[in-house]
């Protein structure tokens, strides 16, 4: 078992995927450390955590939480 905050379970990809949303986060005006946290929350949401080893294992994205982003607020 890896410890909290140990991010080489995830995938060259999931962590590019972070990097992204975290930019977008403080964009927004989030603060470095809430954006990250945000930003690796969504990554498990979207992905289902970090890679797990055995053949079939792999799972469609779920790409909803990354949308919702845009849609907040107004009426629509």
């Amino acid at each position: 078992m890896t410890p909290q905050g140990d991010k080489s379970a995830y995938t060259n990809k999931q962590k590019r995927m972070a990097e992204h949303i975290e930019k977008g986060y403080e964009k927004r005006g989030s603060s470095r450390k809430t954006a990250e946290k945000r930003a690796w929350a969504t990554v498990n949401k979207v992905t289902g955590g970090g890679k797990k080893s055995g053949s079939g294992r792999g799972k469609a994205i779920n790409k909803a939480p990354a949308r919702k982003g845009g849609r907040k607020g107004g009426s629509r």
